[in-house]
């Protein structure tokens, strides 16, 4: 495994990165809407930090189907707090989730270290952005569907194989695109694009992506496959089994951990690291 670099910072092979979530979005499937105002969403970030976590995952606009917004909207809502963040704690790692180049640019200037590309290149400009100011880029599979969409009977003949071959096709993309390679992460996408027998079916082989050599980020916090899994559990009542599944990411290799709940993840991931070492 190599190492990764993201604004300056290394995580070496067996050390675990806690990325926590904070959406300005009103319609957010976790927290629906408790961090959209703008002060709300900057006292996120500070807790988030003093949690431990290593890098905010800054969003404007919901993953599932909803409201429209559209570019200068989502610029609107992450814009200015990335910058705000930026100031406010100048050694943190700042993620966007954005499938759109045109917010990555924005989002950029303003001070992001990563885009978070959940979408799975939908938009082949977003590589280019990272490359043009040497920050990071998350190369996802959501099944090549469009983004906030949620296909009907999706199928694959091999789930993990189609999440390892597309993965690292897009990161190699990425990195001919002029994206520093150290700067690359693979996402296998929990639910996106995928059911969940599909979901769990790469939690059990997430060690495949792993043998890639490229960093796996994980996001599986309070996903539907999780509650489905245990009967039908609503977004509250998932932690335990977002816990597990965390567990379960590491002891295979997964490096970086997007999160609702920093606190939680870092106590469980400093018991795994003890662990395998």
């Amino acid at each position: 495994m190599t190492i990764l670099r993201l604004r300056g910072r290394e995580f070496r092979p067996g050390e675990f990165a806690i990325m926590a979530v904070v959406n300005r979005t009103p319609d957010s499937f976790f927290d629906r809407g408790r961090t959209y105002g703008f002060p709300a969403a900057l006292e996120a970030v500070d807790a988030a930090v003093a949690a431990g976590a290593d890098i905010v995952d800054i969003g404007g606009v919901k993953a599932g189907p909803g409201a429209e917004v559209d570019p200068a909207e989502e610029i609107r809502r992450v814009a200015d707090l990335v910058a705000a963040v930026r100031r406010r704690h100048p050694e943190l790692v700042i993620s966007v989730d954005t499938w759109r180049a045109e917010v990555g640019e924005v989002v950029a200037q303003a001070g992001a270290d990563l885009l978070n590309d959940t979408w799975g290149g939908v938009d082949p400009e977003l590589a280019g952005v990272a490359a043009k100011h040497g920050i990071g880029l998350v190369c996802a599979h959501a099944g090549r569907v469009a983004p906030r969409t949620r296909p009907h009977r999706i199928a694959y003949a091999d789930v993990v194989a189609d999440v390892v071959g597309y993965t690292v096709a897009l990161a190699e993309r990425a990195a001919a695109a002029g994206v520093p390679r150290e700067s690359i992460l693979i996402d296998p996408a929990h639910d996106f694009g995928k059911n969940t027998r599909h979901s769990l079916e790469i939690g059990r082989r997430l060690d495949e992506l792993v043998d890639t050599g490229w960093p796996v980020l994980v996001a599986v916090s309070n996903k539907d496959f999780v509650g489905e899994t245990l009967g039908g559990l609503p977004v509250d009542e998932r932690h335990a089994g977002t816990m597990a599944t965390l567990a379960i990411s590491a002891w295979q290799g997964a490096r970086v951990f997007r999160v609702h709940d920093a606190a939680s993840a870092r106590t469980a991931l400093a018991v795994i690291g003890a662990l395998r070492r």
